[in-house]
């Protein structure tokens, strides 16, 4: 492999990577999201249940607030609990898989860079420079 099209095939490696590491990043920020999701519709399942049956739930439906079934409410969040639960374990498993490909990419960047090196060498003319010279005072 001549030089430029190692560079040329670096440079594809290295915007591969970079698109890699947006696409975990953007990952990462859906699973805080979902965190913070979860932890909300837990607060909430806490405090349903210290509700009595004779409390009025309402929901809150865009400027307005409608009356609503207390069973239906429990019902409501556990299902967008369970579903929430579901997008982190989705997400989890993207996470391992970017982070898998990632390093796979960086081993071929290594290992492109490393052949590169190798070529390189014996092309400076493959001298060593003047050793070093020990000085006594």
């Amino acid at each position: 492999m001549d030089m430029a099209s190692a560079q040329k095939k670096l440079a594809t490696l290295s915007n591969d990577y970079q698109t890699l590491q947006a696409e975990l990043q953007k990952q990462v920020e859906i699973r805080q999201r979902l965190d913070a999701q979860l932890s909300e519709n837990d607060q909430v399942k806490k405090e349903f249940a210290k509700l009595k049956p004779e409390n009025q739930v309402y929901k809150l439906i865009g400027p307005a607030l409608v009356k609503q079934d207390q069973a239906e409410a429990k019902a409501n969040v556990e299902k967008r609990i369970e579903f929430i639960n579901n997008e982190v374990t989705r997400v989890e498993d993207k996470l391992k898989e970017l982070s898998k490909k990632m390093e796979a990419k960086r081993n071929e960047i290594v290992e492109l860079q490393t052949k590169a090196q190798a070529q390189l060498g014996p092309q400076a003319g493959g001298q060593p420079g003047p050793a070093p010279t020990a000085v006594s005072s």
